[in-house]
């Protein structure tokens, strides 16, 4: 089994939202798969696809970002997933608007959510999918993510929403070497 977990906060008021990026991208994902979230296991939502005869897990943590390091981490222990079958998928304000970077690893960049997963987990050993959501002055940066686009950077986000199912399809479905190779 693999898990894919989306960042983002719980709430119609961040719906939408820069920060919320990556709870849009699993949405969108699961939709094209004909699925929904129709499960709850204590802190998160979940949804199960079949892909190429493999279960794949979705997940939406439904604390706050700055906390997904605990829904995270029950997750996959109540899964047994191995770190390398997650995939945290996540906006990045240091990545220019549209831009997707895959990783097998790294540092929070600053990052919040992931930076509350690493601390649970005790380790940045798991793959991460960065979505470029625009920057903003360093003051500003709060506010900044909990904004939401502009008709401008819309059209940009509908296209990367795309090619980040196509990401993930292909991590699903190939090795993270690859998808490295073809989408970054």
């Amino acid at each position: 089994m693999k898990i894919v977990i989306g960042l983002g906060n719980p709430g119609n008021k961040y719906t939408k939202t820069r920060h919320n990026i990556g709870f849009t991208v699993i949405d969108k994902f699961i939709k094209s798969c004909k699925a929904e979230f129709t499960k709850k296991h204590r802190d998160s939502v979940i949804s199960k696809c079949v892909i190429e005869g493999e279960e794949i897990l979705f997940v939406k943590p439904q604390l706050f970002m700055n906390l997904s390091g605990g829904p995270a981490k029950r997750i996959i222990e109540k899964y047994n997933c191995g770190l390398c079958e997650v995939l945290v998928v996540l906006d990045d304000i240091n990545l220019p608007l549209g831009k997707i970077r895959l990783r097998k690893e790294g540092s929070s960049g600053g990052h919040n959510g992931l930076k509350s997963i690493s601390g649970h987990l005790k380790t940045t050993c798991f793959p991460r999918l960065r979505i470029g959501v625009g920057s903003s002055l360093p003051e500003n940066t709060k506010d900044f993510v909990l904004s939401r686009f502009s008709e401008e950077e819309n059209d940009v986000i509908q296209d990367t929403l795309d090619n980040t199912c196509k990401v993930i399809n292909c991590w699903i479905t190939t090795d993270i070497n690859v998808c490295m190779g073809l989408f970054n």
